[in-house]
């Protein structure tokens, strides 16, 4: 069975991705990478392409026309590592805004320590950030305590986008039953592990916002974290989580 693959979803990240893609390829451990690009205009897919010359075995590319969210790019890339067998599966940002190191720790967590997913987590000791300014800082810590309270989660970062799952976590949710497309999607994906009973660990980072390339963040990611949330809470009272 093969063991770690990272998905990366990109777009425009011509700036990061040949750093990223080499900086996961020196460690240790035998880490593989997909790309999940999403018709990047810019050329990210080209060079994802140049660099699979390098490594034909580890880097792998999954092309899609346009921008179809966040969310459905990770879908993809999940389905695409449980057809090859993949036992961890990680979520990462091209952007360097988690750092490549940490993938190892995240794998320990779940490989050695038995969790079955592990969160780097900015918020469970203290507020590790670097270079947001305040009011994101703020923003971002209140919108976790918000879905800690609505949902029950004891979560301190829910919307993290730096994880590890074994495959089983996968395995076990319905992805047609996924309903958020932007970035709470990292939310309902830990909402939805945590009804189905994993076992769950945040491991602390240090989040460093990107210094190359354009953010996607949006007003509207953060209104269709807020008002879907207390949505999801609510359909989840009419579904059943039985593994």
């Amino acid at each position: 069975m093969n063991d770690k693959l990272v998905i990366i979803p990109t777009y425009n990240e011509i700036q990061n991705i040949e750093a990223i893609i080499r900086k996961v390829m020196l460690l240790q451990g035998n880490f593989h990478v997909l790309i999940v690009d999403d018709g990047s205009p810019d050329g990210t897919g080209i060079k994802v392409k140049e660099l699979q010359k390098e490594f034909p075995e580890r880097l792998h590319l999954l092309e899609r026309s346009g921008k179809q969210g966040l969310g459905t790019a990770y879908i993809a890339g999940f389905n695409w590592a449980l057809k090859r067998n993949y036992a961890y599966i990680f979520e990462m940002d091209a952007d360097f805004s988690h750092n490549p190191d940490d993938l190892i720790r995240l794998y320990n967590a779940c490989a050695k320590d038995g969790y079955d997913l592990a969160i780097g987590s900015r918020y469970i000791s203290g507020v590790n950030v670097i270079n947001w300014p305040i009011g994101r800082v703020i923003m971002s810590y209140y919108a976790s305590a918000y879905v800690r309270f609505i949902t029950g989660m004891k979560i301190m970062d829910t919307t993290a986008g730096f994880k590890c799952y074994r495959r089983e976590v996968l395995e076990t949710i319905n992805f047609d039953k996924i309903r958020f497309k932007g970035y709470a999607f990292q939310i309902e994906m830990k909402f939805t592990a945590c009804k189905y009973g994993f076992k769950i660990t945040e491991v602390p980072i240090i989040f460093t916002d990107r210094s190359k390339g354009a953010s996607k963040m949006s007003g509207g990611i953060f209104n269709e974290a807020f008002w879907g949330v207390v949505l999801m809470k609510w359909r989840s009272f009419f579904r059943r989580y039985k593994r």
